[in-house]
């Protein structure tokens, strides 16, 4: 039987540190965009599975008495991720729109220099590439930060799994 108090509590706590974690993540995108040549942004991005995990270890200590099912654990991290990619989305959104000023366009388009001649002897024609580049250069602001969001949303599911399964505890498990 469904609690539906279970998952307002579960929806809270996640709300909370979704904005958390979305945070996390626009410091990585800027660190990323504004300074490409430090590791800082790809540092704060692998930070997310410590961090969530870090957050859903207090949920389970603070608010469930230290118990915590697989499939809760699954649905805070899920919930998190989702919270966390929609207030990213928003922010990325606004950068793309009034601040970047073609910055991520160009990085884009530094790169796809580097990799053309990789995918030219994987077998794509450089007017494909070319294509694809003038294709990419050509979306608008909420279309990079939709992919985005699609593409958090996903990862967060997928990592979920493994979070959840870290750090379940029933209560006949032992403590640690």
């Amino acid at each position: 039987m469904v609690d539906i108090n279970t998952i307002r509590q579960v929806k809270a706590f996640a709300r909370q540190d979704g904005a958390l974690m979305s945070l996390l993540w626009i410091g990585s995108f800027l660190f990323s965009v504004q300074m490409p040549e430090s590791s800082m942004g790809s540092f704060l991005a692998l930070a997310t599975p410590f961090f969530i995990g870090f957050r859903l270890k207090q949920f389970r200590n603070y608010a469930l008495d230290g118990n915590i099912s697989f499939r809760r654990g699954y649905a805070y991290v899920a919930y998190s991720f989702i919270y966390a990619s929609l207030i990213f989305a928003l922010a990325q959104f606004l950068y793309f729109r009034y601040l970047d000023g073609g910055t991520f366009a160009t990085t884009i388009a530094n790169t796809a220099q580097v990799l053309t001649p990789i995918y030219e002897q994987s077998g794509m024609s450089k007017q494909d590439i070319d294509t694809s580049l003038s294709m990419m250069m050509d979306m608008k602001p909420i279309h990079w930060a939709i992919i985005f969001m699609m593409q958090n949303i996903f990862i967060g599911f997928l990592l979920a799994l493994p979070v959840a399964w870290a750090y379940r505890r029933n209560g006949y498990q032992q403590q640690a």
